[in-house]
């Protein structure tokens, strides 16, 4: 038996790494699995992307989490693992930019969609993403505060962990009403239950989508691939197809 595990254990080993291990901001769950299948299907690699807010990822990488390439929702997360020493790029790369949209329950108000629409009466309950943990969250406060609505929207706001769950709440119906990413907005069960619009940009600071390739990966050419192939024309495409805004190319 130990024979068989000396000559097995190297061959795990290889098989573990070839496996490129990202940690991805909930915004793109609806987005990545797209691009995964293609490198997968191109490359031979496997691919295993794990999806929660850019803070809880930020915190799991500055904890000793393996991940290959951290894919947050905006570049302060990426900044923070840049400063702790733990990432190759001396700042973080932008790869898409993310757009904010108001998504609403279907027959819960009887009049066109607008910001406004969240003063109703018939509206109990705004699901927000946690702002210290979500950038969509800070966003989504922040274009509540240039409206002018904080006051009279308080009350109604309830808080989740990230955008996924955010827009849980909305389609379970605990909110008539939610704050989300456009690329949840768009997935088949958020438009069965209801409707979006999207946020003016002018309220709330670009979210702008960083990315860096952790300095100690075990897969790094592999990272460097799939941020390449998200930056291809190709993938900025699908970038737009998915609900997300190329980003200018720049840094």
């Amino acid at each position: 038996m130990l024979l068989l595990c000396a000559a097995l254990c190297p061959a795990l080993l290889v098989a573990q790494d070839k496996t490129l291990l990202i940690a991805a901001a909930a915004d793109l769950q609806p987005v990545l699995p797209k691009f995964v299948s293609n490198f997968e299907k191109n490359t031979g690699l496997q691919v295993k992307a794990s999806y929660e807010s850019s803070a809880t990822l930020a915190t799991q990488i500055l904890n000793g989490a393996p991940f290959d390439l951290f894919l947050a929702a905006n570049r302060a997360f990426p900044q923070k693992v840049i400063d702790a020493g733990l990432a190759v790029e001396p700042q973080p790369i932008t790869y898409a930019r993310g757009i904010l949209v108001l998504w609403a329950r279907s027959n819960i108000l009887q009049s066109p969609l607008t910001m406004q629409s969240l003063t109703a009466a018939s509206v109990h309950r705004i699901a927000v993403a946690n702002p210290v943990h979500a950038p969509y969250g800070t966003a989504a406060m922040a274009a509540i505060r240039s409206l002018g609505l904080t006051a009279i929207l308080q009350p109604k706001l309830v808080f989740a962990e990230n955008i996924a769950q955010t827009a849980e709440f909305g389609h379970s119906g605990n909110a008539e009403c939610a704050l989300i990413s456009k690329t949840i907005a768009m997935t088949p069960a958020m438009q069965q239950t209801g409707s979006f619009i999207i946020v003016p940009a002018d309220t709330y600071p670009p979210l702008k989508q960083g990315a860096v390739i952790l300095r100690n990966a075990a897969n790094r050419q592999a990272a460097i691939d799939f941020l390449a192939y998200m930056q291809s024309n190709d993938g900025r495409n699908l970038l737009s197809a998915s609900g997300l805004e190329p980003p200018v190319r720049d840094r």
